[in-house]
């Protein structure tokens, strides 16, 4: 059930963007035993300008070729599984080519039942009485 949200300046191709979804939904259905066919994602591409990353955050040097990935999903995971995510998805998105440095990754954590997958219906709410 995750959402993901990547973004990336205009220069990364359409190809490579989409390399990069692929790179998260697989570390998703590895780390966090996601259903390979639960994938949600928005890809955007923004002009020079639009997307700001600061140069260099944490010891981190980030390029022009910053990838900014937000990822919505429920409680429950550990720590050691969001580590696990953090580093498969660096690991996949390397492949690729994307550098280590360029993945800036947020996570956001909601309960179950602010989620809806279509007709209006809250999927993983409990039943109505």
């Amino acid at each position: 059930m995750p959402f993901v949200r990547i973004d990336l300046p205009d220069t990364v191709s359409p190809q490579d963007a989409q390399a990069l979804g692929d790179a998260v939904h697989q570390a998703l259905v590895a780390s966090f035993e996601v259903p390979s066919d639960d994938r949600f994602q928005v890809l955007a591409r923004h002009a020079p300008g639009a997307l700001v990353c600061t140069p260099s955050y944490l010891g981190v040097q980030h390029s022009a070729r910053v990838a900014l990935v937000q990822i919505t999903c429920s409680f429950g995971r550990t720590l050691a599984q969001k580590r696990a995510l953090y580093a498969r998805i660096v690991q996949n998105a390397a492949q690729a080519g994307f550098a280590a440095a360029d993945v800036v990754i947020h996570l956001v954590e909601t309960e179950r039942e602010n989620w809806s997958f279509g007709e209006g219906v809250a999927h993983y709410a409990p039943a109505a009485s």
